[in-house]
């Protein structure tokens, strides 16, 4: 659509031009309970919106966002203006403007199916329509006319007129309620992909903090099928224990009144941080059993969210170019606040070995990108959510920290924000004022690690006397950019009793190619050296031969989690290099997973273990390498204890890996009772876990999971059965899951992604191979109809990653050569697709040579 895409230098002429003074929108959308579908077009709501807003200089034109199926009126200044004439479908422009203006659009908006703009969500156990909004980057726009970029920010006035028993939510407290329009407080300054509005039936709990004189009123919501699950009181807990911290160390009240926590159906993200409403997925409200780390991943997310409310909401990056200021600053209070304040005190093991994977990840692919980078226009803006953004970012303020100290950290915080409250900001004024109290050169250390990409990687090398004590012990740095590093190196050995324990450590500012560890000359010869132990650093680690043999024999008899985590997570990142055959990395799994204590941890290197058979394991090999995963599986399920949360784990990565006749006998078994592994209780959600398996190999049909549907006749049972029936083994069931998400937009954001999942399975490489093709001749399509969300999961959840001979890069390759003026975004996409693939067949390559 003509001016969807707004760049970021026609960004930069407006905000030079304007100053906007509020906004007042009204939507009425009493339309989401009609029960007739429009008879064409999609269903819509009236959004009528007022902006007041000054011009540098009369005369000037500009031009307001508004994305909506059809315009009713447009008002400027008292002068009304040719809807057609002025409206291209994105845009409304503005011409003639005065010093002060009064902007006035009368809009019919559509409901969204895809969790962008104000979704509409139908609930297929009871009927009820809930409706939530979605907007970063950029999608305010589809339910109000506004001026769409962050640095415009402006306080704001809604008023919603819903159906009269719903209740209605949005960043300011309700002041008032007639029938059923409602009226809210007007907001601080903010953004517009910060508003929201939640409205529905939802399920609603309320509590309050105070800290002295000050009172927030909370609230927490959820859909009312899910209120038999939903456990507020940890929520409020974890709430509360995080504005306790974040007043003490902030200094700076919680700006925004109110606090509600909205978990939403059919949500993209994991959370947002609309302030005085933010919004979370519901799958964080939990229908069977779950390990402690979900309960931490949650709470993560609650801490991320509200330190957004002073890093994002309070203070704004410009433009998107500074995204990673409020991102990465939320991704390190979010584990720095649950080690401080909460229960789940090995938070940064969880950093450590999950969070940073996918940073480490993200830096390896074509597309990486400096932590602040450049960002031309919204779909650029749109995938730079990623991995670099957020945990690479927060990765290196926890580095920073280190570097800084903590005091002149939080310090240079709490003046940022007193500096910048309400305000919009840039690289440049974060730095100064780290600098001012630090005293540090904050230019260099910026240069070095936020303005270059790419990661380093960091190698012991010793050398021993005839004693067998350290002669010199050297730290040697790899990469493009060799960047300062402060840095723990441990030496580790093994006791007596078989226990791995560290018995030596050094600080080490690591600096140039090669930096000597002075400190630790003359110690006696370690069995394990561990560089970056402590996890200070962001980088990959590597270890020299003696240190490889020690963790291949003794990985699980580490004592110290995080040195544990740390291991693993070097020993993965040699897999995905390619330097380590994907055989060694399961064996690894196999020898030493069983002990693992950090639950975390170990559904993480489920998982690894699960892409290792999948996509790194060679050819020949992948059947048997998948019989074996099962079978230890199966006997660390047998041998974990009873009603644990590690056999609940074991049992998800036996189901996930199931490879032979037996194992689907016993998920069949498990399924009915005839089979019974004790303490193992088969709730609903463990069900669809099993029965997905079972439907990929042919072992239920669409009558079974048609019963199992009625069992749960909910909206998660929904999605559950829709991947089920995706994954069944037929070239049918196929067709049909394709034709539903690149033929038909019928199917919700929740579906497209279940649809997707469902259909490519491992196991099936043959039925998939037909795809290939199709694949590359629909990518320019669906990208132009499809929205930006249902075009990102198309393109990457369809690229033919099981399809691995060398002929599929080659397909990749032919593509993006014949394209080169496609949508730099969606070349990104597939670029990166391509880039995973071809690190597949790489490690391939490796594991095929070490049996030979």
């Amino acid at each position: 659509m003509p001016g969807e895409n707004l760049s970021r230098d026609e960004a930069r002429v407006r905000a030079e031009l304007l100053s906007v003074d509020g906004y007042e929108v009204a939507l009425d959308v009493r339309s989401a309970v009609d029960e007739a579908e429009p008879a064409e077009g999609p269903r819509t709501f009236r959004s009528v919106t007022t902006i007041r807003f000054r011009a540098a200089a009369s005369g000037t034109s500009t031009f307001a966002d508004l994305i909506a199926p059809s315009v009713n009126s447009v008002t400027l200044n008292g002068r009304a203006l040719d809807p057609a004439a002025v409206f291209d479908g994105a845009r409304i422009t503005l011409e003639g403007l005065a010093a002060e203006n009064v902007l006035v659009v009368d809009a019919n908006c559509a409901y969204s199916r895809t969790g962008e703009g104000l979704h509409r969500f139908v609930d297929p156990e009871d009927g009820e329509v809930y409706l939530y909004t979605q907007y970063e980057p950029a999608d305010a726009r589809r339910v109000y006319a506004n001026f769409e970029q962050p640095d415009l920010k402006a306080p704001y006035r809604f008023e919603v007129t819903a159906p009269e028993d719903w209740q209605v939510w949005s960043n300011g407290a309700e002041e008032s309620r007639e029938g059923g329009v409602r009226r809210f407080a007007q907001t601080e300054p903010i953004s517009t992909y910060i508003t929201c509005v939640v409205a529905g039936p939802y399920h609603y709990v309320t509590d309050t903090y105070t800290r002295g004189d000050l009172t927030i009123p909370l609230g927490a919501m959820c859909r009312k099928g899910l209120a038999r699950h939903f456990d507020a009181d940890d929520i409020f807990l974890v709430t509360k224990q995080g504005f306790d911290l974040f007043h003490e160390l902030f200094d700076y009240p919680y700006p925004f009144g109110k606090y509600d926590q909205a978990f939403v159906p059919e949500y993209n993200l994991g959370a947002m941080e609309n302030p005085g409403m933010v919004t979370f997925r519901e799958e964080y409200i939990f229908r069977g059993k779950v390990t402690q780390a979900s309960y931490e991943r949650r709470a993560n997310v609650i801490m991320h969210e509200m330190a957004h409310m002073w890093f994002g909401d309070l203070v704004t990056m410009k433009w998107w170019d500074d995204l990673w200021l409020k991102e990465s600053f939320a991704d390190f209070m979010g584990s720095f606040a649950l080690v401080e304040a909460t229960r789940f005190d090995q938070a940064w093991v969880t950093f450590a070995n999950s969070r940073k994977a996918w940073a480490y990840r993200a830096d390896q692919l074509p597309s990486t990108h400096p932590i602040t980078a450049d960002i031309r226009d919204l779909e650029d803006a749109k995938l730079n959510f990623d991995g670099i953004t957020y945990a690479k970012g927060a990765a290196v303020l926890k580095q920073l920290v280190a570097y800084v100290g903590r005091d002149a950290f939080l310090e240079g915080a709490r003046r940022y924000f007193k500096a910048h409250a309400y305000g919009n900001t840039t690289l440049d004024d974060l730095l100064s004022v780290l600098a001012e109290v630090s005293g540090r050169d904050m230019a260099a250390w910026s240069r070095a690690w936020l303005q270059t990409a790419g990661v380093n990687v960091l190698t012991p090398v010793v050398t021993y006397d005839a004693g067998g004590r350290v002669t010199e012990l050297a730290v040697m740095q790899e990469g493009e950019e060799l960047r300062p590093h402060r840095v723990a190196v441990g030496l580790y050995r093994l006791e007596s009793d078989g226990t791995l324990v560290r018995y030596a450590r050094a600080g080490v500012d690591v600096s140039g190619a090669r930096t000597v560890v002075a400190e630790l000359a003359g110690r006696e010869r370690p069995d394990l050296i561990l560089v970056n132990d402590e996890d200070l650093t962001y980088c990959k680690v590597r270890f020299d031969e003696g240190s490889l043999a020690t963790l291949r024999a003794h990985l699980g008899d580490l004592t110290d989690p995080l040195a544990r985590a740390l291991s693993w997570s070097a020993v993965w990142g040699l897999t995905r290099d390619g330097l380590m055959p994907a055989r060694d990395f399961l064996a690894l799994v196999l020898a030493h997973a069983g002990r693992e204590t950090d639950v975390g941890v170990l559904q993480m290197l489920h998982a690894q273990a699960l892409t290792a058979v999948t996509h790194y394991t060679a050819p020949e090999r992948r059947e048997q390498a998948g019989r074996e995963l099962s079978a230890g599986a199966l006997h660390e399920l047998r041998l974990a204890e009873p009603g644990s949360e590690h056999q609940l784990t074991w049992a998800r990565f036996f189901a996930a890996g199931a490879a032979t006749e037996g194992d689907f006998q016993l998920l069949l078994g498990l399924l009915d009772g005839s089979a019974r592994i004790d303490g193992l209780e088969v709730d609903q959600e463990l069900r669809w876990d099993f029965l997905l398996p079972l439907a990929a190999h042919g072992a239920v049909d669409e009558a079974v999971l048609g019963a199992e549907l009625s069992r749960d006749d909910t909206a998660s049972g929904k999605r559950h059965q829709v991947r089920c029936l995706a994954a069944r083994p037929s070239a049918a069931v196929k067709d049909q899951a394709w034709a539903a998400v690149v033929e038909s937009d019928a199917l919700s954001n929740a579906l497209v992604e279940a649809t997707i999942d469902g259909m490519q399975q491992p196991s099936q490489r043959g039925l998939l191979a037909a795809y290939v093709e199709p694949y590359f001749a629909v990518l320019e399509r669906v990208w132009a109809d499809r929205s930006i969300q249902i075009g990102m999961d198309v393109v990457k959840g369809l690229y033919p990653s099981l399809q691995d001979p060398e002929s599929t890069v080659s397909a990749t390759d032919a593509w993006l050569a014949a394209h080169p003026t496609a949508a730099p975004a969606l070349r990104r996409l597939v670029l990166e697709s391509r880039d995973d693939l071809a690190r597949a067949l790489r490690a391939q390559r490796c594991d095929a040579a070490a049996g030979n």
